[in-house]
């Protein structure tokens, strides 16, 4: 397949960092924490099925739902740091494979996070759970994946990304038994969700890739807001239009029925694992959130400023506020799901109180830091 060559993509030294990415990044993070607070705080999670849309409040759907773009978000904002991070190595002199190389590591940081830290974190390290694949290692083994064909040219990566998703649908219907370790591993770490991983390697990995799609537009090849802000429009509208002809079909790329269009079971398709019509959807949502934060930042620009805060450095602020609620709610059982939407939302301030300046001292530590852990924080 053909290559990408290697772009000249420097900048300014005093302009290293992209505002809208880190502020949009910091607002999925805190939507993440606002999941997060209800989780440990709010009394539903008593009886809540995840898997089930029906709630008692339109306050408990919001605040459910609204995570639903953090996966989304993460991935996409993943991928296109992982382009950004690769080219920017090679503009500076690195070779092709040191290059990948770091990214590679940095992936399989992520992993070793998440089944050490993360995953130990959600019961305030009151035992250490190996046994789990979230999240956080699903954006580590797409970061490894698409290392593999980061200097294909964006078109290709494309077409790599809308394949995956198109074949996604067909593995669902291989049949396996979860109470085989094997079978439960390898096709919940890839394809299905279960209580082993609920977010399967492959679907988020596409979504990865168009993150890097759209990072040519949005970090190389759009020059100006104005054009990053229409182009980003056109393409996340687009998105949505073509999810909701999937959706309309009733059939390939859906997971659950629905009554009929616009309705409340229309936009509930299932995320676990996510069918072809939540990938468009939210792939579309992103791209245009991403847009609403460069409109927001060419007129109101300090609204959003606080995000760029948590947004510099995401896996330090996702797992310290996991940390902290694991062991100051779970673990001690202070309040631990007494509450409802408002000690939620409560519980939302305070973690901000304290991981806002949080944020703020690491990034300082981080940007003088030369130690190798802290760099892959």
């Amino acid at each position: 397949m053909a290559q990408e060559a290697t772009i000249n993509i420097s900048k300014p030294k005093n302009k290293q960092r992209f505002g809208y990415i880190d502020q949009f990044r910091g607002f999925v993070g805190v939507l993440m924490l606002l999941g997060h607070s209800s989780y440990y705080l709010n009394s539903i999670w008593h009886s809540l099925d995840p898997f089930d849309p029906v709630f008692p409040s339109w306050g408990q759907f919001s605040l459910r739902y609204v995570g639903y773009l953090c996966a989304p978000g993460f991935l996409m904002m993943a991928g296109a740091m992982v382009w950004w991070a690769y080219n920017r190595r090679i503009d500076k002199g690195a070779k092709d494979w040191s290059a990948r190389w770091y990214l590679i590591q940095r992936g399989l940081f992520l992993v070793l996070v998440q089944m050490t830290w993360v995953n130990s974190s959600w019961g305030g390290f009151t035992r250490i759970n190996l046994w789990h694949f979230g999240i956080i290692a699903c954006i580590g083994i797409s970061m490894i994946f698409l290392v593999f064909i980061i200097r294909f040219k964006w078109y290709y990566r494309l077409m790599i990304a809308m394949a995956v998703l198109i074949i996604h649908p067909f593995l669902l219907t291989i049949s396996y038994d979860p109470e085989i370790v094997w079978q439960q591993v390898l096709m919940q770490t890839f394809v299905d969700s279960g209580d082993f991983n609920k977010y399967p390697v492959l679907p988020w990995f596409a979504l990865a890739t168009l993150g890097s799609v759209m990072a040519n537009g949005w970090l190389r090849i759009w020059q100006t807001d104005r054009e990053r802000l229409i182009k980003s429009t056109l393409i996340g509208v687009s998105a949505l239009v073509l999810a909701t002809a999937i959706r309309m079909m009733r059939g390939f790329g859906n997971i659950d029925i629905f009554s009929e269009f616009g309705s409340y079971s229309f936009f509930l398709d299932q995320k676990y694992p996510p069918s072809l019509f939540m990938n468009i959807w939210f792939f579309g949502a992103v791209v245009l959130g991403v847009s609403l934060f460069i409109a927001i930042g060419r007129v109101f620009p300090w609204l959003i400023k606080i995000f760029s805060i948590p947004g510099k450095v995401p896996l330090f602020f996702y797992a310290v506020h996991l940390a902290i609620l694991g062991i100051l709610v779970k673990r001690t059982g202070f309040f631990y799901r007494e509450g409802a939407v408002m000690e939620s939302l409560i519980g939302v301030v305070v973690m901000l109180l304290i991981m806002l300046p949080l944020c703020q001292w690491f990034y300082k530590v981080k940007l003088r830091s030369k130690n190798y852990f802290i760099r892959m924080i």
